[in-house]
């Protein structure tokens, strides 16, 4: 018995659009080619894998127990030619990175449009999400690498540091004209004047570890923010005198932040590790070291030389 890899592409492209035509427009074939390829199939494994008069179409009871084991195979097909094309500089299709919310709008920037005109043969598809949705697509093999703050602690993936990132004070409160030295202590940050991103954000559990302030901080007003934007978080920091801290890249050539408002924090500086995080199976490491030689590249001109660190867990 010869199964082809096609076959099993048609298959699993109907089990999850329960429908020929659209089956069929995901593989960019005509409708009576992937009936036509399904049929034979089910006829060279004497089994009916779908209920034909179902709407939407879905697997036969015989077909349901078959379609894991479809998956499994077509994952390693498709494992085998990343596999062959990962090890060689020609590598040419889709390379899917998820980037999280509090680096993304600073980071990409700095590199996207070089790095898209070195790979033309390659589609960068970037994903923008939380650590965990990272974690989690690659977990899938739905993405192929994140780039996110590091550790994670996850057992199953691969964890590579890129650099450090330190944070500043964005206190609206203070004045540019102030006397006072441009550092801030740990100690000096206000609990109730500071603004947070939602919890399921890296920065924040970041930013609290920092500071110790989630027990500090009284509840002294009627509002309640959720924002996974640091965008909108300066914003409402502005407009209500309040404070937050911000990573490096996220002060620069950013319009909405007063520089004058801007105060390191002193020694030692906590930072936050940014990396790439990897399925155990990655196999496209041509890619990841020319993603890495371009992001390094990028920052390099950004990030201060930091001797003396205070490495933040994001968790």
């Amino acid at each position: 018995m010869s199964i082809s890899k096609t076959q099993i592409e048609y298959v699993l492209a109907l089990e999850k659009t329960g429908s020929f035509s659209k089956a069929a427009e995901k593989c960019f074939v005509t409708q009576s080619t992937l009936s036509i390829m399904i049929k034979k199939l089910e006829n060279q494994i004497n089994i009916i894998l779908f209920d034909r008069k179902s709407k939407p179409i879905i697997p036969t009871k015989e077909g349901k127990l078959l379609m894991p084991q479809f998956k499994i195979i077509h994952r390693e097909y498709e494992l085998l030619e990343e596999q062959i094309q990962g090890r060689t500089k020609n590598y040419h299709g889709t390379f899917k990175i998820g980037i999280i919310p509090t680096l993304a709008p600073f980071l990409l920037p700095l590199f996207l449009n070089e790095m898209t005109g070195k790979r033309q043969d390659v589609i960068f598809s970037i994903h923008e999400t939380t650590t965990m949705e990272i974690v989690n697509l690659i977990k899938q093999r739905d993405i192929d690498i994140g780039i996110i703050s590091l550790p994670v602690n996850e057992k199953e993936l691969i964890e590579q540091t890129l650099f450090h990132e330190d944070f500043f004070v964005y206190d609206t409160n203070r004045t540019k004209h102030s006397k006072r030295k441009k550092t801030y202590r740990v100690d000096e940050i206000d609990a109730d004047r500071l603004w947070l991103l939602e919890e399921s954000h890296c920065l924040s559990t970041q930013i609290e570890s920092i500071c110790n302030l989630k027990n500090k901080k009284s509840i002294n007003n009627n509002l309640v923010f959720r924002s996974g934007s640091i965008l909108s978080l300066l914003e409402l920091v502005n407009t209500n005198n309040g404070i937050t801290l911000l990573p490096r890249l996220a002060t620069r050539n950013n319009a909405i932040i007063d520089k004058g408002h801007l105060y390191q924090l002193q020694n030692p500086s906590p930072v936050r590790s940014i990396g790439f995080v990897t399925h155990p199976n990655f196999t496209k490491y041509k890619l990841k070291e020319f993603l890495e030689a371009q992001i390094l590249k990028s920052v390099k001109p950004f990030l201060k030389k930091l001797n003396n660190i205070k490495v933040i867990n994001p968790k």
